[in-house]
């Protein structure tokens, strides 16, 4: 039997770079949409690249920004994430410019070597194995420290699992325009994007794998939905709501009310990113009054430190746009009310399957270091890694992703950018191109590329 031939060991072209580093910004399925090629040859393409470079490491030594540059862009990028900015092509060459004149004088900037960072720096947005993957150095101590007082602050106060929790916010980004025209319509809804969202969800679960009352807030004047799940309170506002008003209608009609059904103040803590620092006086006075500290997580560290991160947020979102998918075709008609229905009833949806996994959630907590891990447990970052990918693929499970998602486009095995180096080399050496396409050559498959 004829042995399969390796990749070939060739530099992409600036078109096919330009795909793949579009991908690695937002997902291999949007890459697809947008530039009319399958996923498939994308990944093909991700797993060429990085054959290359395997083989002439020389390439990326020394020849673009230093080590301490690109862990500032790294931090942006992370932080870019937190707050749903869109990290791309023209957002993530300005900011590399603008560091790279700061502080070397200027510097050479390719394609090449953006899909390199991405790659060096653990930045593609389908990694599942953020708590395993490192943070520049700077944010690691970080989230090292935060660690460190979360965990101090649990033991010595005797917190309840109950009264421990993490909330975090997504917000969706609907595209009118997209979706009343011929083509696109599953890329009408986003949840990242510049502007105001369409509806922000923000979402809270408890250390004892309990989830609260999500709140949504939808954008706009349209009559009431007819049906609202009892697991989402809705509040809708002509204009949204900023920050501060987010989070003080979560305190007062979320967090206040968990506490009082809990029979009245006990002391406990609240996870939530740094972009809530600048909580309201009356958001603060509702902690307050529930003995509750506020866990702020660092800048660039909710990927390891944020439960909700772990897991829950990832797979919600993949759930609302999987569901989003099957029907855009038919909503381009529909009014604002309407498929405001409609989201919240897939929410709703989600929010019991997510009641119904209490070990998930809380597995999410121990991952993320909220909790410390049981006496005896030597964790190692390879091994957390392992855990979150079991834990995402339960989680998708459950939620009936997986079977949705072509050959699970974000899953290791099929993904070059998730694994680690060493996993990497041993995919790119080993796969058959030929066998990936049913018996097709190289020379045939390159026609098709044209």
């Amino acid at each position: 039997q004829k042995e399969p031939e390796p990749p070939r060991k060739e530099q992409l072209s600036v078109r096919k770079l330009r795909v793949v580093l579009f991908a690695l910004c937002s997902s291999t399925e949007q890459a697809a949409l947008h530039f009319r090629n399958p996923p498939r040859r994308i990944r093909r393409w991700l797993r060429r690249f990085q054959a290359f470079h395997d083989d002439h490491p020389e390439l990326s030594e020394g020849k673009y920004l230093s080590l301490e540059a690109e862990e500032k862009l790294a931090e942006w990028v992370l932080t870019q994430r937190e707050q749903q900015l869109p990290v791309n092509e023209e957002t993530l060459f300005q900011k590399a410019t603008k560091i790279g004149r700061a502080l070397e004088g200027g510097f050479k900037i390719s394609y090449e070597w953006a899909v390199r960072f991405m790659l060096r720096h653990h930045l593609s947005t389908h990694t599942r194995r953020g708590v395993a993957n490192p943070l520049p150095k700077e944010i690691q101590g970080n989230a090292g420290a935060f660690i460190e007082f979360v965990q101090r602050q649990i033991h010595r106060q005797r917190l309840p699992l109950a009264m421990i929790g993490a909330v975090d916010e997504i917000s969706l980004f609907l595209d009118v325009e997209v979706l009343g025209s011929d083509e696109r319509k599953e890329s009408a809804l986003q949840t990242v994007g510049n502007g105001e969202p369409w509806c922000e969800l923000v979402l809270t679960v408890l250390a004892d794998g309990n989830v609260l009352p999500a709140l949504v807030i939808s954008r706009g004047q349209h009559p009431s939905p007819a049906t609202i799940p009892e697991s989402i309170l809705l509040e809708s506002k002509e204009n949204g709501c900023d920050d501060d008003e987010i989070m003080e209608l979560w305190a007062a009609r979320v967090w206040r009310k968990h506490t009082e059904c809990r029979g009245g103040p006990s002391k406990g803590m609240l996870v939530l990113d740094c972009h809530r620092t600048h909580l309201s006086e009356e958001v603060l006075a509702v902690l307050s009054a529930a003995g509750t500290l506020p866990a702020v997580i660092p800048a660039g560290c909710s990927s390891k430190t944020q439960p909700l991160d772990v897991c829950i947020k990832r797979s919600l979102k993949n759930f609302l746009q999987k569901k989003w998918k099957e029907r855009a075709k038919d909503l381009a008609d529909s009014d604002s009310s309407a498929l405001l229905q409609l989201l919240l009833g897939w929410l709703g949806e989600a929010l019991e399957i997510l009641g119904n996994c209490p070990e998930l959630i809380r597995k999410s907590f121990l991952l993320a270091s909220v909790l410390p891990a049981p006496a005896g447990d030597s964790a190692s970052p390879r091994r957390n890694g392992d855990e979150q990918e079991e834990l995402i693929a339960a989680m998708e499970e459950r939620l009936e992703i997986a079977k949705s998602r072509e050959s699970s486009p974000g899953s290791p095995e099929n993904d070059a950018a998730e694994a680690d180096p060493e996993i990497l080399h041993q995919l790119f050496e080993g796969e058959s191109e030929a066998e990936s396409f049913y018996g097709f050559e190289d020379a045939d498959l390159e026609l098709m590329e044209i």
